[in-house]
C-alpha cells in the first residue's frame, strides 16, 4: 500500500511532544511491513534546515494558491537508504523559519499553506498515495483540500485524520475560507462550527475515517466532558471512528542501549543495575542519597490537564512519607513557580528542573522508582509506555490511554502494570500512591518482579502499526 503521512513536527528532525515521537516511529513502523511504500512530509523549519545532521536535496519547487496571492514551495528530500520510506520538507521561510514553531498570529495561515503544499507535492512527486493520513489540526485542511481542489489529480485517494489532542483544534475566523483557502461557498460550512471556522471539526466531517491514540479515548472523545465541544460532531462519525493505542520506539528507548544512562540492564539485571542508575540520578539532581526512599518521578509538560493541580494539592501529604520527588518539565508559569517553591522547601527530597530536556529524561526514567501520571485526561500517553519499559511502575489516573496500558495491580494474583486511581481527586491519587508506597516497603520482591513485568511487556509499534494496517485497509477497500 502507498501510504501519505503529513505531520506539523516529528522526531528526530523537530518535536515539542508526544506528536513528535509518534511521527518518528508510526512511518517507520508502517515502511518496515511487506508491501508498504510511505513518504513523511514535514514542515522545514528553520531549525532542521540549519541542522548540521539532516542532509537533505532539493526535488523542486512551485507555488500554490492561498485565496489572492501565489505561495511559494520548496520541496527537498532527506538524503537516506531507506528506499521504503521517505522523508520530505516542504520549505517556504516565511510561514517556517519561526520559534517556537507554534503560537503565532497566523498559525491558521502557515497550515493551511502546508496543507495545500503536501497535495501539491503529492502530485510533483507523481506519488498516488492509497491513504494519506493527516495529524491534528496542523495537516486538517487536507482532507478539505482534496476534495476541493485536488480530488482531479488524486481519484481513488482516501483520507484518515488522527487526533491526537483534541484541546488543540485550529480556530480562525469565519471568512478562513474565503481569506485565506480560496474555495466556494459550501466549504466556508465545512469549516463553520459556531461563530468560526474549525479546521479539526472540517476533517471529522471531511475525512474517510478519524481515528484517535487509544480505544478509551476514541470512547470518551463522545462524551462532551473530554471532547472540548467535538462529542456531537464526533458521534456522527462513530461507525468510522477508531481508537488505536500508540507504541513507543524502542530503539529509542532502551535501558539495554541508551547513550544517555550510566548503567544499561534488561529485565534479568534490572535490580542491581536500576539501583545504581538511582544513585546516579540522585546525586545528579542534588537528592540525598537515600537507596531506601522510594524515587517518584515526573517528566511532563506542566499544565492542569497532565494533573499538576492534584500533585500540587498532596505534594506535602506525600513528602511526609519516605519519598523523593523528581520532576522535568516546563509549562504554565503558575505551576512552574507553584512547583519551585515546594522544592525550596524540601531539599534534598523534591527537585525540579524546569527544561525540556531528552537526555536527562531518559535518566530519570532508568533511575525512579516509580513514575507519577495523574492527568485528568490522556489521549494515549507515552510517558508511562517508556517508563514500564524502564522498571519504572507507574501511579496514574484511570483515564483514557492510561486507562488501556496501566490496568491496576492486583496483589493477591500479581496481574495488572502499576497503580490507579478512578475518581479525579487528590484523595484517590495519594490512595493510589499510598498503594505503592506499601508494595515497596512491604514486598520488594513483589515489587521488582512487577517491575520485571512491564520491562517484558511489548510496547513496541508492532501491534499498533499493524492495527493502523487493518483500519487503512477497511478505509481504501484493499484486501490485506
Amino acid at each position: 500500500m502507498k501510504i501519505a503521512i503529513a505531520a506539523s513536527e516529528g522526531a528526530p528532525f523537530i518535536k515539542t511532544g508526544g506528536l513528535g515521537d509518534v511521527m518518528q516511529a508510526l512511518p517507520e513502523a508502517l515502511s518496515k511491513l511487506p508491501g508498504n511504500s510511505v513518504c513523511l512530509f514535514l514542515p522545514y523549519y528553520g531549525k532542521i534546515k540549519r541542522d548540521s545532521r539532516w542532509e537533505c536535496e532539493f526535488v523542486t519547487s512551485f507555488a500554490v494558491t492561498l485565496a489572492w496571492r501565489q505561495c511559494h514551495v520548496g520541496l527537498f528530500r532527506l538524503k537516506s537508504r531507506k528506499k521504503k520510506l521517505q522523508v520530505y520538507f516542504v520549505d517556504n521561510d516565511q510561514y517556517f523559519d519561526r520559534d517556537p514553531i507554534y503560537g503565532c498570529l497566523d498559525d491558521g495561515e502557515r497550515y493551511a499553506f502546508f496543507s495545500k503544499a503536501v497535495l501539491a507535492c503529492l502530485s510533483y512527486l507523481d506519488f498516488q498515495p492509497d491513504v494519506i493520513q493527516c495529524n491534528d489540526w496542523q495537516t486538517a485542511l487536507i482532507p478539505v483540500a482534496l476534495q476541493a481542489e485536488f480530488r482531479s489529480s488524486f481519484p481513488n485517494t482516501k483520507t484518515v485524520f488522527t487526533i491526537h489532542n483534541i484541546e488543540y483544534q485550529g480556530w480562525a475566523g469565519i471568512d478562513f475560507n474565503y481569506e485565506v483557502l480560496g474555495y466556494g461557498g459550501q466549504y466556508t460550512e465545512t469549516l463553520r462550527y459556531g461563530d468560526a471556522s474549525n479546521f479539526m471539526k472540517a476533517a471529522i466531517v471531511t475525512a474517510d475515517a478519524v481515528s484517535t491514540v487509544s480505544e478509551t479515548y476514541a470512547q470518551e472523545l463522545q462524551y462532551p466532558y473530554f471532547s472540548h465541544g467535538m462529542s456531537s460532531v464526533l458521534t456522527q462519525r462513530a461507525s468510522s471512528f477508531y481508537g488505536i493505542t500508540n507504541g513507543i520506539d524502542t530503539t529509542v528507548f532502551d535501558p539495554q542501549k541508551s547513550g544517555n544512562i550510566p548503567f544499561h540492564y534488561t529485565a534479568k539485571t534490572m535490580v542491581e543495575q536500576k539501583a545504581k542508575n538511582k544513585q546516579a540520578l540522585q546525586l545528579e539532581l542534588g537528592l540525598n542519597q537515600d537507596p531506601d526512599a522510594t524515587l517518584f518521578a515526573i517528566v511532563s509538560r506542566l499544565a492542569g490537564h497532565k494533573g499538576v493541580d492534584l500533585l500540587s494539592y498532596i505534594a506535602h501529604t506525600l513528602l511526609s512519607r519516605p519519598v523523593q520527588l523528581a520532576i522535568i518539565g516546563t509549562g504554565e508559569a503558575q505551576y512552574e513557580q507553584a512547583l519551585s517553591e515546594l522544592a525550596r522547601q524540601y531539599p534534598g527530597r523534591m527537585v525540579v528542573r524546569l527544561a525540556f530536556d531528552p537526555s536527562l529524561a531518559d535518566r530519570v526514567y532508568a533511575g525512579a522508582d516509580a513514575y507519577l501520571m495523574p492527568s485528568r485526561s490522556e489521549p494515549c500517553g507515552l510517558s508511562q509506555l517508556i517508563a514500564m519499559h524502564y522498571g519504572t511502575i507507574p501511579v496514574v489516573h484511570a483515564t483514557g490511554g492510561l486507562r488501556d496500558t496501566v490496568p491496576p495491580y492486583d496483589p493477591t494474583t500479581g496481574e495488572g502494570r502499576g497503580f490507579t486511581f478512578q475518581s479525579y481527586n487528590g484523595e484517590d491519587f495519594m490512595g493510589a500512591i499510598d498503594r505503592a508506597l506499601q508494595l515497596y516497603y512491604d514486598d520488594r520482591a513483589a515489587w521488582n518482579a512487577l517491575a520485571q513485568k512491564d520491562m517484558d511487556l511489548d510496547v513496541s509499534w508492532k501491534v499498533p502499526a499493524q492495527a493502523y494496517m487493518d483500519m487503512f485497509h477497511k478505509v481504501t477497500g484493499i484486501n490485506g
